[in-house]
C-alpha cells in the first residue's frame, strides 16, 4: 500500500461504518499516538458510561423494553464508546424524578413522557399528548417538519436538556372502570388515574384525577384507592392484569391520541459528544420512534384478541354524548392552558395549526380509506 492509498482507504472505512470519530478503530496506542506496529496513528475516543433513568417498570413491554433497546442501539452504533445503564422508575430516582435528575446532572438521560413534567411548564404536554390532539404520524409531521422540535429544544434548554422523540404508543384506550360509564353523571366523584391535561378534562367532567406511575396503578386500583385508570392499550393493560379487577374497558382514549415516548439528554453531556456521536444518537432515537410504534400496533392487536377470546373482555365505546362533551371540554382546556404564559401560547398556536392541516388532509386520506375499508 502506498502512502497516498492509505488515508483514502481509511476514510472509506470510516464512512462505511458510519461511526467516524465515535469509537476507537484500532488497539491500544503508545509512542506519541503511533500504533505499536508503527503505522498511522490510531483514532481513540474516550468511552463514556452513561445513566438513563426511566419512568417505567423494569423491562415493561413497549415502554421499559423500548428504553433498553434504545440504549443498545446507541451502544452498538458507537461501537461501545457510549455505554448506557438503564434504571427503571424507582431504582435510582423516583419515576417522576427522572427529569430533575437529568436536568441537574445526577443522571445523563431520561426515558418517559413529557406530560409528567407539566409542573415545570404546561407547554411540555404538547410534546407528549394532549386531549383531542394529534395521532402518531401527525405528531411526527409536526415535530420533525413543522417546527415542533425547535420549540421543544427551546423549552427544554431552559432546564439544561436536549429532547428527542423515542417512541409512540399510537391511539390509547379510554381506560378501565369498575363501574359502567353510560352517562356524563357517572364521572362525578370518580377517582381516576389520568396524567396530563387529560386529567384536567376528567376533573371538569366531575371526576377526581390522580397521578400514579405505571408500577403503582394495579395496587391502587385493586385496593380501591382509585375507581378507574387509563394506562396505554391492550398490550400493556393485559400485562398489568387490569382485566382481573375492573370489568369495563372503554374506547377511544381521546386524552392520548398519539402519545410520544421521549428521551432527554443532559445538555452538557450532549454538547460534549462528537458530531458523529450526536448523529448516531439522533438516528437511534428516530429509529426507535418508528420501531416502537410498529411494535405497539402489532402487539395491541394480538392482546385485544386475547382479551376477547381468553378473558371475555368486550371493549365498549363511550357514548356519542360523552365523546362530544369530552371534545368540547378538551378544546376549552387547551385554550385556557395556552393563555397562561406566552411560550405555551406559542407552542399551542404551532400545534393547533399543524392539527388543522392534519385533519384537513386526513379527512380525504386516512379517514376516507379506513371508512372505505370497513364497508
Amino acid at each position: 500500500m502506498t502512502k497516498t492509498d492509505q488515508p483514502i482507504k481509511r476514510r472509506t472505512f470510516l464512512k462505511g461504518t458510519g461511526i467516524a470519530g465515535a469509537a476507537a478503530l484500532v488497539g491500544a496506542c503508545d509512542n506519541g499516538g503511533q500504533s505499536r506496529g508503527g503505522g498511522a496513528p490510531a483514532i481513540v475516543t474516550r468511552k463514556r458510561n452513561l445513566k438513563m433513568v426511566t419512568t417505567w417498570p423494569k423491562n415493561f413491554p413497549g415502554t421499559g423494553t423500548a428504553a433498553e433497546r434504545l440504549a443498545k442501539r446507541i451502544r452498538e452504533g458507537t461501537d461501545g464508546a457510549l455505554s448506557i445503564q438503564v434504571y427503571a422508575g424507582g431504582e435510582l430516582v423516583p419515576a417522576f424524578g427522572a427529569f430533575d435528575a437529568v436536568s441537574q446532572g445526577k443522571a445523563d438521560l431520561y426515558h418517559g413522557a413529557e406530560y409528567y413534567w407539566q409542573g415545570k411548564s404546561q407547554a411540555f404536554n404538547y410534546f407528549a399528548a394532549v386531549p383531542l390532539g394529534m395521532m402518531a404520524t401527525e405528531m411526527n409531521a409536526w415535530i420533525y417538519h413543522g417546527g415542533g422540535q425547535e420549540l421543544w429544544d427551546e423549552l427544554s434548554a431552559g432546564f439544561n436538556i436536549k429532547p428527542f422523540m423515542a417512541g409512540n404508543t399510537g391511539v390509547q384506550m379510554g381506560g378501565w372502570y369498575k363501574k359502567e360509564i353510560s352517562k356524563l353523571d357517572d364521572f362525578k366523584g370518580l377517582r381516576i388515574r389520568m396524567p396530563g391535561l387529560g386529567g384536567e378534562v376528567m376533573k371538569r367532567l366531575g371526576a377526581t384525577p390522580v397521578t400514579r406511575s405505571g408500577g403503582e396503578i394495579f395496587l391502587a386500583l385493586s385496593q380501591g384507592n382509585i375507581d378507574a385508570s387509563e394506562w396505554i392499550g391492550p398490550w400493556n393493560d393485559i400485562a398489568f392484569g387490569f382485566h382481573t379487577i375492573a370489568e369495563h374497558y372503554y374506547y377511544p382514549g381521546i386524552h392520548e391520541p398519539g402519545a410520544v415516548l421521549s428521551a432527554g439528554m443532559n445538555k452538557d453531556v450532549w454538547e460534549e459528544l462528537t458530531p458523529a456521536q450526536q448523529s448516531i444518537v439522533s438516528n437511534a432515537m428516530a429509529a426507535e420512534n418508528d420501531y416502537t410504534l410498529a411494535e405497539f400496533n402489532l402487539e395491541n392487536a394480538r392482546a385485544l384478541r386475547a382479551l376477547r377470546d381468553e378473558h371475555n373482555v368486550i371493549p365498549k365505546p363511550f357514548s356519542e354524548r360523552i365523546l362530544a362533551e369530552m371534545a368540547r371540554v378538551s378544546l376549552e382546556v387547551l385554550e385556557e392552558t395556552a393563555a397562561r404564559d406566552p411560550f405555551t401560547q406559542k407552542v399551542y398556536d404551532s400545534f393547533m395549526a399543524a392539527r388543522k392541516d392534519a385533519i384537513d388532509w386526513g379527512r380525504i386520506s386516512d379517514r376516507a380509506f379506513a371508512e372505505a375499508r370497513s364497508k
